[in-house]
């Protein structure tokens, strides 16, 4: 197993361009790209920090599990992901290991990064997600 850094904090919010505006104008953190990921009805823009980004999350559904999250906790920190080498075979380690994954096949995420997500029961109460960058 081997994780090789923070890739990002993803923050739920009800507005990409208002969360944005804080983060680039007020904070001084400069937007990066922009997209929108249709398997996870999520509008999202990145900032990145250092080694790191800021990922924002906006619903572009109101079934969507980041418009479930608002509804139910309000707009703030959703979860943080690790970078990580051969994701596919760390799944099968953390399930052998007795985790509870929310995915145990990965998907495809923002930036066309394949991501899993540990379950926050598993996790001290943290919505882990896991991606490895495509090359």
């Amino acid at each position: 197993m081997k994780i090789l850094r923070i890739s990002h904090v993803g923050i739920a919010v009800k507005s990409l361009d208002q969360a944005s505006r804080f983060y680039g104008e007020t904070l001084g953190i400069p937007a990066g790209d922009r997209e929108i990921v249709e398997e996870q009805k999520v509008a999202v823009a990145m900032h990145p920090l250092g080694e790191s980004c800021i990922e924002l999350l906006e619903p572009t559904d109101p079934l969507s599990p980041i418009a479930r999250f608002l509804n139910k906790r309000g707009p703030g920190v959703h979860h943080l992901c690790l970078e990580v080498e051969d994701l596919q075979g760390l799944l099968r380690e953390l399930k052998a290991r007795g985790v509870r994954l929310i995915d145990e096949i990965p998907r495809t995420g923002a930036g066309g990064c394949q991501v899993a997500f540990i379950h926050p029961e598993s996790t001290q109460g943290v919505l882990i997600e896991l991606n490895e960058e495509m090359k």
